[in-house]
């Protein structure tokens, strides 16, 4: 199952069924799960930890150190979640002193030439397509999917279930379920067709973009919105999730 063609730390702790093919080097303090396949010109460096079947392509770089002149050689980690792709040339970095780690979720789809920075965390099951460039610190929650060549600025969160288009700069924080566009990028409207496809019924949507119009259309600030929708509108999942996300915004949510 490890070609002989391999350079594998004696330390690497690698599970049971692991495939390694030919001309990978996998360094010291390094855990790969069960199950995964690993391609050739891998490079896997120093505090990754790899879950179980895993597959990762040709020429990805796991675990190199921050390109952050504040690095000062802490050991931190890069982990990847169970199930989750690694499409050929992809680089993710490991944490630094902030978070010490950078977190790739379970089931997640990391298409080819994307990168993943320092600190960055991603949920479950995100799909970030062909040369996306995230850089440091960026939050990425559960089931967000980011089209390709897309970039996202430092400290930047994009909410659960929202999709970034295209070539897009996300310079602000984008709420949940949203599907933004522009530049810079404003509200345009629902991810409707990933809510469908995820079993969102009707009148989830429906109550997601009431709450979207008081925060975006109505004349309000963003202060003034979720202040009405915390006295006015029932508290659902979907209105909590909306609340909890603009409230934790740093960097302020997209504009109307």
């Amino acid at each position: 199952m490890i070609h002989k063609l391999t350079n594998i730390h004696p330390e690497a702790k690698i599970g049971a069924n692991v495939t390694i093919e030919s001309f990978t080097t996998i360094y010291e303090n390094v855990e790969i799960g069960e199950g995964t396949w690993i391609g050739s010109n891998v490079t896997i460096m120093s505090g990754a930890r790899i879950g179980k079947n895993c597959r990762i392509f040709p020429g990805a770089v796991i675990s190199a150190i921050p390109q952050d002149l504040k690095f000062e050689g802490e050991e931190t980690t890069a982990e990847i979640g169970d199930n989750t792709t690694i499409r050929e040339c992809v680089t993710v970095n490991r944490g630094t002193k902030d978070k010490h780690k950078t977190v790739i979720g379970q089931n997640c789809l990391i298409m080819a030439y994307v990168h993943v920075a320092h600190d960055c965390t991603l949920g479950n099951h995100c799909i970030l397509s062909n040369a996306v460039q995230l850089a440091g610190h960026v939050e990425v929650d559960d089931y967000a999917l980011l089209a390709g060549t897309s970039a996202v600025h430092q400290f930047v969160k994009i909410g659960k279930y929202a999709m970034i288009p295209g070539g897009a700069l996300v310079r602000k924080d984008v709420p949940p379920y949203l599907l933004p566009a522009g530049n810079p990028l404003a509200y345009r409207g629902l991810n409707n067709i990933g809510l469908q496809r995820r079993g969102f019924s009707p009148e989830q949507i429906g109550q997601i973009r009431k709450v979207y119009e008081y925060i975006f259309l109505k004349g309000m600030n963003t202060t003034q919105a979720v202040t009405y929708i915390e006295a006015n509108v029932e508290k659902t999942t979907e209105v909590l999730e909306i609340l909890n996300f603009i409230k934790r915004a740093d960097r302020g949510i997209i504009r109307s």
